[in-house]
């Protein structure tokens, strides 16, 4: 299988997941509500954000950031392309977290246009200390940015 074709199903993968889950939860959750899963560990939750991660400029009062994260998000996925394109067939692991970076930027960036803001559902906590919630995309951006890493590590 070629670099593309490997991308790209990973890529069509987690968007198609991480949609179904933010739509699944939009539509069976009211929004700001949360629901007890693992107590103490895990809610499900239904927040929306404006900004990027960890809430990084999220605020009403902040007209711009919807247009600025869809430009940085067009910019990422040209620059998601040209990676792709000059990377060895053999180096799997930087191919595998360019489809991943791609499907989950995809994913919010659909978020941003069609809602102008993008939907966490994912709340894990211990104890009153909670991570901010997140959703499938973000997880693949990590996970992809996770495998360059080790790409870059193993190819030095």
């Amino acid at each position: 299988m070629n670099r593309y074709t490997l991308a790209g199903i990973i890529a069509v993968v987690t968007l198609i997941l991480d949609q179904a889950t933010k739509v699944a939860i939009r539509e069976k959750m009211t929004l700001w509500t949360s629901e007890v899963i693992i107590p103490g560990l895990f809610n499900l939750v239904h927040v929306v954000n404006k900004g990027a991660a960890f809430g990084f400029l999220n605020s009403a009062d902040i007209s711009w950031q919807r247009n600025f994260f869809i430009i940085v998000t067009v910019v990422a996925l040209g620059a998601i392309a040209m990676l792709l394109r000059s990377v060895e067939e053999r180096d799997k692991f930087q191919i595998v977290g360019l489809g991943l970076v791609l499907g989950g930027a995809v994913g919010n960036l659909i978020d941003r246009i069609l809602y102008h803001e993008v939907t966490d559902f994912l709340d894990f906590y211990f104890g009153t200390h909670h991570w901010p919630a997140f959703n499938i995309a973000d997880i693949a951006i990590c996970m992809g940015a996770f495998a360059m890493i080790i790409s870059f590590y193993k190819n030095k």
